[in-house]
C-alpha cells in the first residue's frame, strides 16, 4: 500500500512539474485573477455598502457644530428730548458663542423612505447579477478559447503529419530524379509542394501562439506568454442536451432576465417614490447646546444660556406646479417600458436559442460526416502513396489525395470545434455555463 501511494505522489509531482492544467483549474485560477472580474466584485461591495437603513434615511442625523463671533461698532444714541445730551460710544465690542448637539429625523414623508430602501435593497441584488454576469461571460469565453486551443493544436499535428507526407515524397522523388526515372518538373513541384505544407506548419505555430496568449491573459497571468500544458488531445462535446430541458432553464435562469426584472421591480418602486408626495410629512428636530453673549454696552455684560430646544414639523405640498402628478405618470410609462424591454428580451432569446440549436444540431450532423471523411480520405491516402512509390500514380495524383485527407482533417475539427462553441453558448444562454466549473 505503501509503494503505491509513493507511486501516486511520484506521479503527482510529475505533472506538477510539468504544468499541466485543465480547463476547470484554469476557470477557478481565472476567477480568482481575471482583472475585469476583481473589478466587477468592488462594484458589487458598493452595492452592498449602500444597502444600509441609513442611507436610506429610516436613522436621525446628529450633528455637533460650534460658532463664535462677534461685532465692533461706534453708537450714537438721540433721544426724542432735544434738550437731552447724544449719548456716543466708539469702539463698542460685542462677542457670542455657541456649540450644540442637533437631531434631525424624517419620521415620516409617505412611504418613501421605505421605497429607497428596498431600491437600495433591489440595487443590491442587481450588483450580485452582475457580477454573475460577468462571471458567466468569462467561464464561456474562457472555455471557447481552451477548445480553441484544442483546435489549434490538433491542425499543428495535422500540419507536422502533412509536412512529414511531403518530405516522404520529395525524397522519392529526389532518389527517382537521381537514377533518372522522374523529370526536374516533377522535383521542383514536390519541393513547392513541401515548402507550402512548411509555410502553413509555421503560420500555425503563431495562430497557436496567440490562443496561448488569450487563454494567459484571461486568467490574469502577468506572463502571458508562458506555456500552457492541457490534458485534453481533442474536441469532446455533450450530444445528448435537451431542446425542452434548456429552454426551460432559459426562462427561470438566464442572467438577462433575471437582471431585467430586477430592473422592472426598481421603476415599480420609483412609481412608490413618487407617490409619497400625496402624504403629508413629518420631521423631528432637537437639539441641546450652549450659548454665550458678551456685551460692553447695555444693561448686563454677558448672558449665558444652556439647555434643550426640540420642535415637530407636520406639512403638507398643497399645490408644485402639477410637477407630482407628471412624475407619476412618467413613471407608469417607465414600468409598462420596462415590460416591453422584457418581452423584447424573451423574444430575442428565444431566437438565438433556436438558432444555436439549429447550428449544435447541423455540426453535430457534419461531425459525424467528416469522421467518415477522414477514414476514407486517409485510406485513398494509404492507397495512393503505395501506387506512388510503384510509378503507378503520379505527383499530381498522389498530392490531391494528400490535400483531401488534410482538408478532411480540417472540415472534422471545425465541425467539433463549432459543436462546442454551440454547446457553450446554449449552456450560457440556459444559465447553466457553471457546469464546466463542477
Amino acid at each position: 500500500m505503501k509503494q503505491i501511494l509513493f507511486i501516486l505522489l511520484i506521479f503527482s509531482n510529475i505533472l506538477h512539474a510539468e504544468g499541466v492544467i485543465n480547463l476547470k483549474q484554469l476557470i477557478e485560477k481565472g476567477l480568482e485573477q481575471n482583472f475585469q472580474l476583481r473589478m466587477v466584485r468592488n462594484e458589487e461591495k458598493i452595492t452592498d455598502n449602500n444597502a444600509t437603513p441609513g442611507n436610506a434615511g429610516y436613522l436621525p442625523t446628529v450633528d455637533l457644530n460650534s460658532t463664535f463671533g462677534g461685532t465692533e461698532n461706534n453708537t450714537g444714541q438721540f433721544p426724542q428730548d432735544e434738550n437731552l445730551p447724544v449719548i456716543r460710544q466708539s469702539g463698542v465690542s460685542n462677542q457670542n458663542f455657541s456649540a450644540g448637539v442637533n437631531l434631525n429625523w424624517t419620521i415620516f414623508d409617505g412611504f418613501n423612505i421605505q421605497a429607497k430602501y428596498s431600491g437600495l435593497k433591489e440595487l443590491q441584488q442587481i450588483g450580485e447579477l452582475k457580477t454573475r454576469m460577468n462571471v458567466e461571460a468569462f467561464v464561456s469565453n474562457l472555455t471557447a478559447e481552451y477548445y480553441n486551443y484544442i483546435q489549434q493544436c490538433i491542425r499543428l499535428k495535422n500540419l507536422h503529419a502533412a509536412v512529414k507526407l511531403s518530405k516522404e515524397r520529395l525524397r522519392i522523388v529526389e532518389a527517382r530524379y537521381t537514377i533518372g526515372n522522374l523529370s526536374r518538373l516533377d522535383l521542383q513541384q514536390a519541393r513547392v509542394d513541401f515548402n507550402t505544407d512548411s509555410s502553413k506548419l509555421i503560420r500555425q505555430h503563431e495562430v497557436l501562439f496567440s490562443s496561448k496568449v488569450r487563454i494567459n491573459q484571461l486568467v490574469g497571468e502577468e506572463s502571458v506568454d508562458q506555456e500552457i500544458k492541457i490534458p485534453d488531445q481533442e474536441i469532446n462535446f455533450n450530444s445528448l442536451l435537451s431542446k425542452e430541458t434548456l429552454w426551460s432553464n432559459v426562462l427561470e435562469k438566464n442572467i438577462y432576465l433575471l437582471t431585467a426584472a430586477r430592473e422592472k421591480n426598481l421603476k415599480v418602486l420609483d412609481l412608490q417614490a413618487a407617490r409619497s408626495a400625496n402624504y403629508p410629512y413629518l420631521r423631528l428636530n432637537a437639539g441641546y447646546g450652549y450659548g454665550s453673549n458678551i456685551y460692553e454696552y447695555g444693561t448686563y455684560k454677558k448672558q449665558n444660556n444652556l439647555g434643550f430646544n426640540y420642535g415637530l414639523t407636520l406639512g403638507f405640498n398643497l399645490f408644485d406646479g402639477f410637477n407630482r402628478s407628471r412624475k407619476q405618470r412618467n413613471a407608469q410609462l417607465e414600468i409598462n417600458n420596462q415590460e416591453l424591454a422584457i418581452a423584447e428580451l424573451k423574444l430575442s432569446l428565444k431566437s438565438d436559442f433556436s438558432n444555436f440549436w439549429m447550428a449544435y444540431l447541423n455540426n453535430m450532423e457534419l461531425t459525424n460526416l467528416e469522421q467518415e471523411n477522414v477514414s476514407h480520405a486517409r485510406e485513398n491516402y494509404e492507397i495512393a502513396i503505395e501506387r506512388y512509390k510503384l510509378g503507378d500514380l503520379s505527383g499530381i495524383e498522389l498530392r490531391e489525395a494528400q490535400n483531401s485527407l488534410l482538408e478532411a482533417e480540417e472540415r472534422l475539427v471545425q465541425a467539433q470545434y463549432l459543436t462546442k462553441l454551440c454547446e457553450i453558448s446554449l449552456l450560457e444562454i440556459s444559465g447553466g455555463i457553471m457546469e464546466y466549473v463542477l
